[in-house]
């Protein structure tokens, strides 16, 4: 016999405007992972997140996330050194986010904050001392258990 999972409250069958966005765990030498913080002006600013933007139509993730990384960030990643990860999915008052996450070790350039975000490099351990937006805060138990 099955069971029915119970209603989550203040969630309702209305439709909601879906927002793609791709993102990447960049893991450097030292095993750190890269924060970005979002910048005064932007929603959710102040909260740390990891790099990546808003898929445009006709966009893979791996070509949005590549095209992002080049622009907030100044990097060069190919395809081949993004490896599909986890993914998240989160309602938000006005949108319902899905983000697919990949895993990046790889990439040429020297990391530069291109739009006034401030960068960091942080030990596993300490991802979750900085505030994060509630679809990446799931991501970090995710983090510590596969690295």
């Amino acid at each position: 016999m099955s069971q029915l999972c119970p209603e989550v409250p203040g969630r309702t069958t209305d439709p909601v405007k879906l927002l793609l966005v791709s993102a990447v765990i960049m893991v450097d030498i030292d095993g750190r992972i890269l924060l970005s913080e979002r910048p005064q002006g932007k929603s959710m600013a102040g909260l740390w997140e990891f790099p990546g933007g808003k898929m445009e139509a006709g966009e893979t993730p791996e070509r949005a996330l590549i095209r992002e990384l080049n622009e907030e960030l100044n990097i060069d990643v190919t395809e081949a050194c993004l490896a599909p990860f986890v993914f998240a999915s989160h309602t938000y008052p006005d949108f319902h986010l899905l983000m697919p996450t990949f895993l990046c070790r790889q990439w040429d350039g020297i990391l530069t904050a291109r739009e006034g975000q401030k960068l960091k490099w942080v030990k596993i351990q300490d991802l979750s001392k900085h505030p994060m937006p509630p679809a990446d805060e799931p991501l970090i138990a995710m983090i510590r258990d596969f690295l």
